[in-house]
């Protein structure tokens, strides 16, 4: 689940390194670390960026997923690069343990067996397309990540919904259900932006 708010298709993601197996690994205890302090105190952890490398200091847009016995138990992110990446990872991984609203709030019984999935997203590029087929054969199964926007109805999908929808139509249609619309429904002021990610995880 996406905490998406409105856009004008610039570069909003100005984090654009590769990150290092440390730099991976604090954000991966950020993430640890702000649910088990959000199950204390109702809140994320707080994130002083100056104490944290410069790199993941830099503003960045970040999905978190949780999973426990390989199953899904939570996953929100934000698309638009407004705060410090390390700030970033430590709300959106107490929101997906907490808000996530297809989940009950994640219990202290639970968190020993969580693993982590923090995606770091590159900055949405708007598609040109001329007709849905023009924009099915543009799809990169496997590395774009989609956000499609129509009269106020947004939705998107990381690039790792591609191992269970691998068909680009079928992920297509999907998203469009995602985001409130008909799985068939077109129309010339569709916008679509796509994505890329620098995934890493616990599993």
């Amino acid at each position: 689940m996406a905490r998406m708010s409105s856009h004008n298709g610039q570069t909003l993601n100005n984090h654009s390194q590769s990150l290092s197996p440390e730099l991976r690994k604090i954000l991966l205890e950020t993430a640890r670390s702000s649910i088990e302090y959000g199950l204390a105190h109702q809140r994320p952890i707080p994130v002083n960026s100056h104490d944290y490398p410069s790199t993941i200091r830099e503003p960045g847009a970040s999905f978190v997923t949780l999973k426990s016995s390989g199953m899904l138990r939570g996953c929100i992110g934000t698309l638009e690069a407004h705060r410090p990446l390390v700030m970033d990872v430590a709300c959106n991984a107490f929101a997906a343990a907490f808000q996530d609203p297809r989940f009950a709030a994640l219990t202290l019984v639970e968190f020993p067996a969580l693993k982590y999935q923090i995606s770091v997203l590159g900055a949405p590029i708007l598609m040109q397309f001329d007709a849905e087929a023009d924009l099915v054969r543009q799809l990169r199964p496997y590395i774009d990540g989609l956000i499609i926007e129509e009269n106020g109805n947004r939705g998107t999908f990381l690039p790792s919904v591609w191992e269970s929808l691998p068909a680009p139509r079928e992920f297509l249609r999907q998203l469009k259900i995602k985001a409130g619309l008909d799985r068939d429904y077109w129309s010339k002021t569709l916008r679509i932006y796509r994505y890329t990610t620098e995934s890493f995880s616990e599993f």
